[in-house]
């Protein structure tokens, strides 16, 4: 059974955890603006000596994601704990495919992580030894038809996908992410090596959590909370995320079951 905490906060329940792992968007900010109460949790935290990881399906290095939350103005002290997938996916290619040709699926502004790379990038997609998707172009944003299009012959490569989210709601608007690419690529019968959430390395990459009491939270069934029952962390789902019609609809234990998921809390927003 969840259990509802947004009479109690999240106070009521912190002295059970030595460490939190907390999705940013759809948590702590919607693509726009912070939300205030997720940021007082945070500094609450901070406040008892816990340790927090602001873990991201962001394709970008951790410094990119840092410098885009202190734009939204977020204090220093808080952005260092920020961990993003994108970082994960650089230390694996790095090892592992530091001499590969590779063609970039995403828009250009996520070019950024992989500066170092450049040199390895064709244009052609034929060309390469592997691809590297980081979201959608910036002229086919909704149109997945256009990628099955694009890989029906490049089958025979394998696909480094470095944010798995499949959608995300910047403000009120609805956006595909990167993971409904490689989902029609998977479809296509395609090999896909997934970075972030729900995947357990970059879990493990972001901090020691050896032994530890962990509480995952985050708006995505699918990553955030899949992640934690993954690796038999405790969950909270934040209902006012990507999953707000749904839950309303139909409660968070129907909602939850239809993702294969178990969600310990729930609160509308992240509040201490």
């Amino acid at each position: 059974m969840t259990k509802n905490l947004d009479n109690e906060g999240l106070s009521s329940i912190v002295d059970n955890y030595q460490l939190f792992y907390i999705d940013l968007w759809g948590v702590i900010h919607n693509g726009i603006k912070l939300h205030l109460e997720a940021i007082n949790v945070l500094k609450q935290i901070s406040r008892i000596n816990k340790d927090y990881v602001l873990l991201t399906n962001a394709p970008r290095p951790n410094d990119a994601v840092k410098n885009f939350l202190e734009k939204m103005g977020m204090d220093k002290e808080i952005r260092e704990h920020v961990f993003t997938s994108g970082e994960a996916a650089l230390n694996y290619l790095k090892k592992n495919f530091l001499n590969e040709t590779f063609f970039h699926v995403g828009p250009e502004r996520d070019f950024d992580l992989f500066r170092n790379f450049k040199k390895n990038k064709t244009t052609n997609i034929e060309k390469s030894d592997f691809i590297l998707c980081t979201g959608l172009f910036d002229d086919h944003n909704n149109d997945l038809i256009f990628y099955k299009n694009l890989f029906e012959k490049n089958l025979n490569k394998k696909m480094i996908c470095t944010n798995p989210d499949l959608i995300v709601d910047r403000g009120s608007i609805r956006e595909l992410c990167a993971g409904s690419v490689a989902m029609v690529f998977e479809k296509l019968g395609g090999k896909v090596v997934y970075f972030g959430k729900p995947y357990p390395e970059v879990y493990n990459q972001s901090i020691n959590n050896i032994n530890k009491k962990i509480l995952s939270i985050g708006d995505n069934l699918n990553t955030d909370i899949k992640g934690a029952n993954l690796l038999n962390y405790d969950s909270l789902i934040i209902s006012n995320g990507i999953h707000k019609k749904e839950i309303n609809e139909n409660g968070i234990e129907k909602t939850a079951k239809s993702y294969e998921t178990i969600c310990n809390y729930i609160q509308s927003e992240l509040k201490w």
